[in-house]
C-alpha cells in the first residue's frame, strides 16, 4: 500500500480523534469512514443519519467497555 503524509492543524487532529471507534483505529480508516458517510448522505440522507447514529452508539458502548475483542470473537465463532 502506498502512503503519503499530510499536514493537519492540531484542532483537526483532535476532532478526528473523536471520530475513532476504537483506540488503534488509523486516521486513514477514520477518514474513509467519513468519506463514505458524506457520499451516502448525498445519495440517501436517511441512511446516512442512521449510520452516524450507529457510530455514536458504538462509540458510547466502547467507552463503557461493552465490546468484544478480536480474540473473543474468534473463540465465539470457532475460528
Amino acid at each position: 500500500m502506498e502512503a503519503t503524509t499530510i499536514k493537519l492543524h492540531m484542532e483537526t487532529k483532535s476532532q478526528l480523534d473523536h471520530f475513532r471507534e476504537y483506540r488503534n483505529e488509523s486516521y486513514d480508516e477514520v477518514i474513509r469512514k467519513m468519506l463514505y458517510i458524506v457520499k451516502s448522505l448525498k445519495k440517501q440522507p436517511k441512511l446516512s443519519v442512521e449510520a452516524v447514529e450507529a457510530i455514536e452508539k458504538a462509540r458510547e458502548r466502547m467507552k463503557k467497555g461493552n465490546f468484544v475483542t478480536e480474540k473473543e470473537a474468534r473463540q465465539r465463532l470457532g475460528l
